[in-house]
């Protein structure tokens, strides 16, 4: 299946952008999951193992913290259209809504000086006072600012650590055996980044956000594998239902495809991008979201398809523009391989 595809990917291992990775092709004719590459090539090689543990990175905000909101939206506990000082009395800018910061059309400027400094407490309160720039609602520039909002306004609703809130409503329901936010054995994840300060990062969060906020973050944190990161897509592929358990309705799900952004034209979804096909003849809205440790879901709800990827790319070094070119290398052989079949 999609070996073109597979070919690129293998690629990407001969020439080291990547360690290895485990991914797989989901299609109505059946799924088929593959693992290449390493798990590690530092401080020495380590084969890779089909069911090895990924820092999903911002797979967080749309597996969790973009799926309780929508959950909570169904219930009627918030609306798409509530300023965020509804729920977060002490945030600084009026005009800025959930809708906002599900389409990253607030225009949230997300630099905190001295940030890496700052505790738990201090964190918090620095994001609850960002300043709004000139692109409000004009522009959606991706950030994890509004989706930690986002996890703030869940536990203001909910009363409770999103950690609990996303094991209750997510993790449990949907049988997610291997997903976590606390791995019990570093050895079982992919390593990440060499850091020069925090060394081999290795069944912790890579994000700094993410390691300050703990339990409150919802853009980042969550350790997952392909088996439990798939079963997730299926969900959404069966729109919003597997194995008898519904997490989201299906209007809902069918609601993800339409462009959310203001202008109607920014090509954002609920907490996805929205990706169209390559020469624009095709209708087709692909949702997608990545991360930064290189992991990526990528979902045709029409044809009923999905694509997941997951690396650790930044093991040992992180090489971003690299990197993105070739999985954009990656995901154009994709869609090229798919909309030929």
């Amino acid at each position: 299946m999609y070996p073109k595809t597979r070919a690129m990917i293998h690629s990407l291992i001969e020439d080291k952008t990547i360690p290895g990775a485990n991914y797989q092709f989901i299609t109505k004719e059946g799924i088929e999951s593959y693992s290449e590459g390493l798990a590690a090539v530092f401080p020495q090689s380590e084969p890779i193992k089909s069911d090895l543990l990924y820092d999903v990175a911002s797979l967080t905000k749309v597996m969790m913290t973009t799926t309780v909101i929508l959950q909570l939206w169904e219930t009627g506990q918030l609306k798409l259209t509530d300023p965020v000082k509804v729920y977060l009395l002490t945030f600084s800018e009026p005009k800025v809504t959930i809708q906002h910061l599900l389409t990253h059309t607030s225009a949230l400027q997300g630099f905190i000086p001295n940030r890496d400094q700052l505790n738990q407490v201090e964190l918090k309160e620095a994001l609850l006072h960002l300043p709004i720039g000139e692109g409000f609602e004009k522009e959606a520039v991706y950030t994890d600012s509004g989706m930690i909002l986002l996890g703030f306004i869940i536990e203001a609703i909910l009363k409770d650590d999103l950690v609990a809130i996303f094991n209750q409503r997510i993790i449990q329901p949907l049988d997610l055996k291997n997903t976590t936010f606390s791995p019990r054995d570093p050895m079982m994840c992919a390593p990440t980044e060499n850091h020069q300060i925090r060394g081999l990062i290795r069944g912790v969060v890579h994000d700094p956000k993410a390691l300050v906020l703990g339990e409150h973050c919802g853009s980042a944190g969550l350790f997952s594998n392909l088996q439990d990161v798939s079963r997730f897509s299926q969900m959404l592929l069966n729109r919003g239902t597997i194995d008898g358990v519904e997490i989201l309705k299906e209007e809902t799900v069918t609601a993800l495809i339409q462009d959310w952004t203001p202008s109607g034209t920014l090509h954002r979804s609920l907490g996805w991008d929205l990706f169209s096909s390559i020469d624009g003849t095709d209708k087709t809205r692909y949702l997608f979201h990545s991360g930064f440790t290189g992991t990526f879901i990528l979902l045709d709800l029409a044809a009923v398809e999905g694509f997941v990827f997951l690396s650790n790319r930044i093991h040992p070094i992180n090489d971003n523009p690299h990197y993105l070119k070739r999985r954009n290398e990656v995901l154009q052989a994709y869609f090229h391989e798919k909309e030929a079949r």
